[in-house]
């Protein structure tokens, strides 16, 4: 590990191999620093991806594909399933261990260094610029000089509030989540299952996601609004007795997903973050992997662009804020509108949307027209629908 650097991206998840990538394929030195033992684990998501996102950065890999999905089922608080399949496209479930170890290794095949078990304990500023990081690497304490640090350190960034941006989440904008990777199930291996409503996830959802071999991800997210004396393991641990009551729990993971709008600008001088330090999740379902890979590719664009114009300034930086604005926040901005009036929905209004659909053809169910249905008694999001799923 040197003591100076272009780039350093703190964080190795795939917003940060992504961000360390791109920068180190424009000729600028840069080094990850990952605060667990191991690339890619502990696993902190529900690990489904669509094809189509995934394209965008990298081709698909048989190694990474624990199932390709092809369908996707709706049940309603009473039980009404609708079941719909996905209309020219597919999406998978990713063993992400795998994945976001290739990622890192893509990015150290790029010329990054990487580095485990290296805990970030604080900024380096000067005349109120990021110039660097304190980090703690197999025990001994370092100081690592960078023109440029990028976030890339997850929820409720610390990198971030350390350089003075406003990265907490409120609390109606933040979903409990747990998850259990679960073994001796059988579930559809082409189809992920949603159920909706105050009896399995109050203002979110829970979701069945297949991974082969009689394996799933069951897990479910309580918004924060809704969160009570029940917590989301009680909720969880309620819908496992009644549907898997045989299943083997394989492990367990918990923690906050932010479903609220993208940080406006997550920059400052000498410092720009990447994925959920920037709040890049879709506030619809609470996915971040193929935003976050899309926020490191700009933002490793960016970073080798100030490197290269020796400018690390926050009026050169904010040009990744506008990029990012220009490609998904304004249709993250968007969603989080038709999140908001989905939550007031109710269960009785669910299980209306689900007898409505059902009457449809299974052949002529689309995402649009459901997401439509939900939104059928707000009229003012109805536009905000039509150009989400129109891509204006």
């Amino acid at each position: 590990m040197k003591s100076e650097y272009d780039v350093i991206v703190v964080g190795g998840g795939p917003a940060g191999s992504m961000a360390a990538k791109m920068a180190a394929e424009s000729s600028v030195s840069v080094c990850i620093l990952e605060k667990d033992r191991d690339i890619g684990y502990p696993v902190r998501c529900g690990e489904a991806v669509g094809e189509v996102g995934l394209r965008q950065f990298v081709e698909p890999r048989e190694s990474w594909i624990a199932a390709t999905i092809t369908d996707f089922g709706l049940i309603s608080p009473e039980g009404i399933r609708i079941n719909t399949p996905f209309s020219g496209q597919h999406g998978y479930i990713l063993h992400r261990r795998i994945f976001d170890y290739d990622l890192a290794k893509m990015a150290a095949d790029a010329g990054a260094e990487i580095y485990t078990k290296a805990y970030v304990s604080g900024l380096v500023i000067e005349d109120g610029a990021v110039k660097g990081v304190e980090a703690e690497y197999l025990g001994e304490p370092r100081t690592i000089r960078a023109k440029l640090v990028i976030g890339a350190d997850g929820v409720e960034s610390r990198v971030g509030r350390w350089a003075g941006i406003r990265t907490q989440v409120r609390m109606k904008d933040m979903e409990s989540c747990i998850q259990y990777s679960v073994g001796n199930v059988d579930v559809e291996s082409h189809r992920i299952d949603f159920y909706v409503g105050s009896p399995y996830a109050p203002g979110g959802y829970l979701w069945v996601f297949p991974k082969g071999d009689r394996s799933a991800n069951v897990g479910l997210g309580v918004n924060g609004q809704f969160a009570g004396e029940k917590s989301a393991k009680y909720y969880l641990d309620r819908f496992m007795a009644k549907y898997f009551p045989e299943a083997a729990i394989l492990t367990t993971m918990c923690g906050g997903v932010p479903c609220s709008q993208p940080i406006k600008d997550p920059s400052t001088h000498g410092l720009i973050l990447v994925g959920d330090a920037a709040h890049h999740v879709n506030p619809m379902t609470g996915g971040g992997i193929i935003s976050g890979m899309k926020a490191g590719w700009i933002g490793g664009q960016v970073a080798a662009e100030a490197i290269h114009a020796n400018d690390t300034s926050h009026h050169f930086l904010q040009r990744y804020s506008t990029r990012i604005q220009k490609d998904f926040g304004q249709t993250h901005n968007r969603f989080y509108r038709i999140q908001q009036a989905i939550i007031r929905l109710d269960d009785n209004d669910f299980n209306k949307i689900a007898t409505k659909v059902q009457r449809v053809p299974t052949s002529a169910r689309t995402l649009t027209k459901i997401f439509k249905a939900c939104v059928a008694s707000k009229p003012s999001l109805v536009l905000d629908v039509i150009k989400v799923f129109a891509g204006i």
